[in-house]
């Protein structure tokens, strides 16, 4: 059995493995993938699937597109005591390291929470940061709302009594469009396409991971919001309003509604899959939401693929 075989078993006997890491998420991401699988005994200890590329002649492991985070994922023994919880990943990133691929080029965002970077640059990775931003959904309603600037609490209340807020998985389409004409605006050529988000949204339908929520004023599409989930944490993957459309209150009122759905759920955490770009970190701080840093694996040893960078910097 090869391990991307076993891999299968693995996920459908461990739904905490986050979505980004699921094989059916890798299936609808990557057109050539597969997996390192770290035991612990007769247990899985730790997996790390991985997206393999070849362009121009090189290898490369990179995040695919359509996806924020991956990297390794441990699977910790339920009786493990917390003194020795780093050291239990720490054994179990090596022993996955020693699986992978010897790629020319990475670059790979992992999890949040992923702080083992001494041992990953021991390994001959770059180590970068970017960040995110988490709500806690332990919190009650109240005191999630209490945490938001009271701005944004007028918005969402204002608008989740003017708005139409209901799940529409047919608005893909509209969403997909809604992106295109704002980066068409900025001469952005899209990173994805259609086609890309139905076999996406396909896949999330299938493993029941998410759905895509709009708010209407009448007919009138004003915002859409697409919303992922594991057994842990709930995501904004991606959202839009509606070109030239100047409500304020749509997008936050989307947002709540979908961390209500996760508190329901059950999730732990809300992740707004923070942005680098000041507007965006405004507005996701606006929430009341924790800063969180991620490490970005690089490593660069293709003279061909050095040269594209500075082309491309150029």
């Amino acid at each position: 059995m090869s391990n991307k075989q076993q891999y299968i078993s693995i996920c459908e006997a461990n739904p905490q493995i986050p979505v980004f890491l699921q094989y059916r998420w890798m299936d609808a991401v990557c057109t050539d993938w597969d997996v390192a699988i770290a035991m612990n005994g007769d247990k899985v200890a730790g997996v790390w699937p991985y997206n393999r590329e070849q362009k121009m002649g090189v290898s490369i492991v990179r995040t695919p597109k359509l996806t924020p985070y991956q990297g390794p994922f441990v699977l910790y023994p339920q009786d493990l005591k917390a003194s020795n919880k780093d050291g239990f990943e720490h054994e179990t990133i090596a022993a996955l390291i020693k699986q992978l691929p010897a790629a020319k080029v990475w670059d790979v965002s992992t999890l949040p929470g992923q702080k083992q970077a001494g041992l990953l640059k021991a390994n001959g990775f770059g180590i970068d940061t970017r960040q995110t931003f988490l709500i806690d959904l332990l919190q009650e309603e109240q005191a999630l709302l209490g945490n938001m600037k009271e701005s944004l609490r007028r918005n969402i209340k204002a608008g989740s009594t003017e708005l139409s807020i209901e799940q529409d998985n047919a608005a893909l389409t509209t969403l997909f469009e809604y992106q295109k004409h704002t980066l068409d605006k900025k001469d952005v050529m899209q990173a994805h396409s259609l086609a890309d988000m139905q076999k996406l949204m396909q896949a999330c339908i299938g493993n029941n991971c998410g759905a895509i929520y709009t708010a209407k004023q009448g007919a009138d599409t004003l915002a859409i919001v697409w919303n992922l989930w594991d057994a842990n944490c709930s995501y904004y993957f991606m959202g839009a309003q509606k070109p030239a459309n100047d409500n304020y209150r749509a997008m936050p009122a989307l947002l709540w509604h979908c961390m209500k759905e996760a508190k329901q759920r059950g999730n732990t955490s809300f992740d707004l899959e923070g942005s680098m770009d000041q507007g965006v970190e405004k507005f996701f701080r606006s929430f009341g939401a924790k800063r969180e840093l991620y490490l970005v694996l690089q490593k660069n040893d293709s003279l061909i693929w050095k040269l594209k960078s500075i082309l491309l910097r150029g």
